[in-house]
């Protein structure tokens, strides 16, 4: 009798055990919501409108950070892939989407990627390659990326190529880590709009200086 008992007793916690529900996973993108369009008054002064569309080269990664989990750095040399925290799409993806909206927000331009361009217009092609973006949970998120700019009409194939060094304070929850990821791209994109600018007006023009903060340029 103690028997059937006990394995009664099994089978109803076995059926408990397989009612409950699974965790959920959240899903995050680098899209940051300051590229979205305000829905409050337009600003006093408004940005004025490159003279050039562009067109945002699809963005290398690193092998490692090719991954749909949220990746983040424990210590000096342990990583965790994080099976509740994913990305909504392909990492690499995730990256060009938002600096094409960052880009096109802060020049008032077109991204024309995967389109064929109106005639007579100059398109900037920019490519990036993003070398790390390591987050430590309640510490920061480091950001290295090479990128080059250059007109696509222009015969000589022209090109600048610049560095960028860059740290964000991130939050110790995963939400506020994404977050940083967020103005580290957000950040890297400022600094490769004002070098379009400068470069529309000379091929002399260095890369531009990065904006306050933590950050480095070689």
């Amino acid at each position: 009798m103690r028997l059937f008992f006990g394995m009664g007793m099994l089978a109803l916690a076995g059926g408990l055990l397989g009612c409950q529900a699974p965790t959920p996973v959240r899903f995050h993108t680098l899209a940051s919501p300051m590229a979205a369009p305000a829905a409050a008054a337009a600003p006093a002064s408004p940005t004025p409108s490159a003279a050039f569309l562009i067109d945002v080269l699809p963005v290398g990664i690193p092998a490692q950070l090719d991954a749909a989990q949220l990746l983040v750095r424990q210590g000096d040399s342990g990583v965790v892939a994080l099976d509740g925290e994913r990305w909504i799409g392909p990492f690499a993806d995730e990256a060009r989407g938002a600096l094409s909206a960052q880009l096109t927000q802060r020049l008032a331009t077109t991204d024309v990627a995967g389109l064929a361009p109106p005639k007579g217009q100059p398109v900037l092609r920019i490519k990036v390659q993003i070398r790390r973006l390591d987050a430590w949970p309640g510490q920061q998120v480091r950001l290295d990326a090479d990128w080059s700019l250059g007109f696509a009409h222009e015969p000589n194939g022209a090109r600048l190529v610049c560095s960028t060094r860059h740290a964000v304070p991130a939050g110790p929850d995963y939400p506020q880590v994404v977050q940083a990821q967020q103005r580290a791209l957000a950040d890297l994109a400022a600094q490769m709009a004002d070098t379009a600018r400068q470069w529309e007006r000379s091929r002399a023009a260095p890369c531009a200086r990065p904006g306050p903060g933590p950050q480095q340029q070689s």
